[in-house]
């Protein structure tokens, strides 16, 4: 018995050692790839060779980004405002809620551009298309369907109190509604919106803008 001991221990720890060494050559001969099946579908083993690429995109695709980062910069500049011009809370409980939401949709936009090697801004005007509906200029500033014009903007920040309240949900329903200009010219441009972090985006951009929308103008309604 005490011969056979060393033997049987020596031979469990050779059967162990197998299939970690096993899986170790397997691990520096080629890596698996595996691309899981859509719901009720197998999985499928991919080549080697197989490289993770981004999905196509067209250039509505980046206007619409760039153009989206430009449009969110104007409502959270209009949310600053809120804390040295009301003291309404339901103004500044809303003001929170937009400002918060789109500066974190400016980053995920930023993202997108720069995974794809795009530029965050947009060409300066006369140097591209940009010409979505209700698109103006003003003042060589490239002002988006539903952004308040420079004249809006001043007037904004003169307001005070009740005033202002009016001006900002006035002005905020213009921008949201300029935002759902945007969505739908994306989607009515042909092979644009496809990209699915593209698509998800606009659709939520365009769910929760009519819904900010719908509260805005029951606040409005409400206020004298």
């Amino acid at each position: 018995m005490p011969r056979t001991a060393p033997i049987a221990v020596g031979a469990l720890t050779f059967f162990l050692s197998l299939p970690i060494s096993a899986q170790q050559a397997d691990s520096k001969m080629s890596p698996v790839v595996v691309q899981p099946g859509a719901p009720g579908q197998p999985t499928r083993t991919l080549p080697p060779s197989t490289r993770a690429t981004l999905p196509p995109r067209s250039p509505k695709d980046v206007e619409f980004m760039q153009g989206m980062i430009v449009h969110h910069r104007q409502a959270v500049e209009m949310t600053a405002l809120i804390e040295s011009h009301t003291e309404s809370k339901e103004i500044r409980l809303l003001g929170a809620r937009i400002s918060q939401s789109q500066s974190d949709e400016m980053k995920f936009m930023k993202r997108w551009l720069e995974a794809r090697g795009e530029p965050v801004s947009p060409p300066m005007p006369g140097m591209g298309s940009m010409d979505m509906p209700g698109m103006n200029m003003s003042s060589h500033q490239m002002l988006m369907p539903g952004m308040l014009t420079p004249k809006q903007m001043d007037g904004l920040r003169k307001a005070k109190g009740a005033e202002f309240d009016h001006l900002f949900l006035t002005g905020m329903i213009q921008h949201h509604n300029g935002a759902l200009i945007m969505v739908k010219d994306l989607f009515d441009t042909a092979g644009a919106g496809q990209d699915a972090e593209l698509f998800s985006f606009a659709t939520d951009v365009d769910s929760g803008q009519r819904a900010e929308i719908r509260i805005m103008e029951t606040m409005r309604g409400e206020k004298p």
